[in-house]
């Protein structure tokens, strides 16, 4: 047990207190994981067992029994979890038979008196002991090892921040996240509306890549919450559709925001629903229409200064084709020569930009991040999540990310449908839009946004294990190929041509 070095203790006054404990340390348990439940008879183990599993099922009715007589019992949940209670356990060899070690290999592990195997105990990641409390009902003694420890941490801190909004008794569940380490949970509370929690640590640095600064200082990512409050605010402020902010904690990263619901911008087919994204376009040009604010109200006396999509954030993002999607073909990175002409070219491009309609730019718009509400009016029928990383820049790019949907195929008729319909909206708000320019800027920030996501694609499945992002790569190869047959792009196309880097043949004997 020399493993377990941090300590919590939680202080459990009823079964229902119980049951919180242990849906909550469900939502941030893996697989591989081992969970060690120790008590006296009559602690409360079977009760915390039960609702433990029911979490990771998402059935509060699942039916839970005790496995005191077959020792084990399998529940396909996700992770598959384990449940073994070793209170007859005639002999640790027993251990083996009952499968423990694939168990453990293949999914999540809870267990009941592990102190009849010392296998078991010493496999333990967390060791929960329940005790009685000093003044009635139960203590919750748990011990993690370093990496349980960070999450056990987290999502104590989680529901001691939900206590302080004024939900302690709240219900969490898991809810889909994204490609970044944020994490969000539904949380839904009587009498109230339903509401996510967002779950974002301030940002980890990684180590200096150009400059002696780190990728993520380069490209202006969020470090922490601060920006989603303030551009949340602003949308909304604007007449825009956004969650509304019901409380946060700037410093630990938390966020808790109204549900928006789960309507979505795609038919049945998972097909673009064309007058979906014709909205979307509508509340862009509307968002466009004002000139960009740097400095925006947050939480309190908090103020967020809006980043710049500068020269630097450019550069290190189309970097990442040569060092993620390079290499990934081609099995080697590109030499100094190879580099310096990418430089070159796209340093041409961008001084192009020099003088683009600048806006805040949302960054990613694309189907995930857009929620569609029937029940609003106007410009409100689409609300726009995941926007932390906005940056002061050529108002062409969120159009294009847009009309490029990664996540979707946009045929190439949608796209200039919708590109046409955005920009009659802008002539028609005012006179002085400069459509052969807005063109111009369309074709080079379409082409920088598919350039970026190629890398940040195979630097997902290489990196980060997530292999699912590379079944998008030859969406975002088409998307290039027709940003590519603008005339300002000559250079560009020409230089990629000459390196088949966007060669489907090429593509597919790298498994892409």
């Amino acid at each position: 047990m020399s493993r377990l070095s941090s300590a919590f203790e939680r202080s459990l006054p009823d079964e229902a207190a119980t049951a919180r404990l242990a849906a909550d340390l469900a939502l941030v348990l893996k697989q591989g994981d081992v969970v060690a439940l120790s008590g006296d008879l009559g602690a409360g183990k079977t009760h915390f067992a039960r609702a433990f599993i029911r979490a990771l099922a998402g059935d509060p009715a699942l039916e839970v029994p005790s496995p005191t007589y077959t020792l084990a019992q399998v529940y396909e949940t996700r992770p598959k979890v384990t449940h073994f209670d070793l209170y007859r356990l005639g002999d640790e060899s027993e251990l083996d038979e009952l499968g423990f070690e694939e168990a453990v290999e293949t999914g999540l592990v809870l267990v009941e008196w592990p102190e009849r195997a010392t296998d078991a105990l010493t496999s333990a990641g967390l060791h929960i002991e329940l005790t009685d409390g000093p003044a009635g009902g139960r203590t919750a003694h748990i011990r993690a090892t370093e990496d349980a420890a960070k999450r056990v941490a987290r999502t104590l801190a989680a529901r001691d921040f939900l206590a302080q909004a004024g939900f302690a008794e709240a219900d969490r569940a898991p809810f889909q996240g994204d490609a970044s380490a944020r994490r969000y949970e539904t949380v839904t509370a009587e009498g109230a509306a339903p509401m996510i929690l967002m779950d974002s640590p301030a940002l980890i640095l990684g180590p200096p890549v150009r400059d002696g600064l780190p990728y993520a200082r380069i490209a202006h990512t969020a470090e922490t919450v601060l920006p989603f409050v303030a551009i949340a605010r602003a949308l909304s402020e604007a007449g825009l559709g956004a969650p509304a902010i019901l409380d946060a904690n700037l410093d630990a990263g938390f966020v808790l925001m109204s549900d928006l619901g789960r309507g979505i911008v795609l038919d049945e087919t998972n097909c673009p629903i064309p007058e979906r994204y014709e909205a979307t376009m509508a509340a862009l040009a509307h968002w466009h229409a004002h000139p960009p604010r740097r400095e925006l109200p947050a939480l309190g006396d908090a103020v967020h200064v809006v980043p710049p999509f500068d020269r630097g954030a450019l550069r290190i993002e189309v970097s990442l084709l040569l060092d993620w999607y390079w290499p990934h073909l081609r099995g080697r990175l590109p030499d100094e020569a190879e580099r310096q002409r990418f430089e070159t070219v796209w340093n041409a491009l961008f001084d192009r930009l020099e003088d683009a309609e600048p806006a805040i730019v949302l960054r990613d718009l694309q189907w995930p991040n857009l929620v569609w509400r029937p029940d609003e009016a106007g410009l409100k029928q689409v609300a726009i999540l995941d926007f932390q990383d906005a940056m002061i820049g050529p108002s062409a790019y969120d159009v294009a990310s847009l009309a490029q949907d990664a996540r979707v195929d946009m045929p190439l008729e949608l796209e200039q449908r919708l590109l046409d319909h955005y920009i009659g909206l802008r002539a028609a708000q005012d006179g002085t839009f400069d459509r052969a320019r807005f063109a111009q800027d369309y074709a080079i920030m379409s082409a920088q946004r598919s350039t970026k996501i190629l890398g940040i694609f195979v630097r997902l499945f290489r990196r980060d294990g997530k292999p699912q992002y590379l079944r998008h790569i030859p969406r975002i190869q088409s998307y290039l190929q027709r940003s590519l047959m603008h005339p300002v792009l000559g250079d560009l196309a020409a230089l990629y041509r000459d390196w088949a880097l966007l060669d489907d043949t090429a593509a597919r004997t790298q498994d892409l």
